[in-house]
């Protein structure tokens, strides 16, 4: 886009990543912000020295020069030191199930930090029952992505908690997920 430059940056140290490799998307052009208004402290989190936007986005740079967006930052999951996007996973269980909504939040654990945690509504056509299903969207998985992407657990809802613009809570999946865990042992 004329006017406007593009970075992809480690999320941690800040340093370019090649082509390729996934980062922390950065914006620089004449239509992004000063600043807060009267929020020094928020402008310095998201607008650096250098007028770098830090959007909070995390992408690849491509070969060719296009932007693939991966994900929000606070969405991601890091599986034992693996960054997951949830936003990955979701898609794929949309295209391999009978599903009408997904949503893939992390829940704690022992070994790897975070493992992926799966809730799902299922298609009104779908006719497998819940645990059939928990065990269909996990075999769907295998062989298809990485392992430390599958979900370690299926959650079967009749509806998922919304916002009132409709997007999900997943805030409120995070805080079922370790319910139902702690439920389980």
């Amino acid at each position: 886009m004329p006017g406007y430059e593009f970075a992809i940056v480690d999320g941690e140290s800040g340093q370019p990543v090649p082509n390729g490799e996934p980062g922390e998307i950065l914006l620089r052009g004449y239509l992004v912000m000063q600043g807060y208004y009267k929020e020094p402290g928020l402008t310095a989190e998201a607008v650096d020295a250098d007028g770098w936007l830090h959007t909070g986005d995390m992408g690849i740079m491509r070969d060719d020069g296009y932007l693939r967006f991966l994900g929000r930052y606070k969405d991601m999951l890091k599986v034992g030191g693996e960054n997951v996007s949830p936003m990955e996973v979701e898609g794929f269980l949309l295209d391999a199930q009978p599903l009408e909504l997904v949503a893939i939040v992390g829940c704690p654990d022992e070994q790897l930090d975070e493992v992926p945690v799966a809730f799902v509504v299922p298609a009104s056509d779908c006719i497998s029952s819940h645990e059939d299903l928990e065990r269909e969207i996990v075999a769907a998985c295998h062989g298809k992505i990485a392992s430390f992407k599958i979900p370690r657990r299926t959650f079967v809802l009749d509806e998922m908690p919304m916002t009132a613009s409709g997007k999900i809570q997943k805030h409120k999946l995070r805080d079922l997920a370790k319910q139902m865990l702690e439920s389980d042992t």
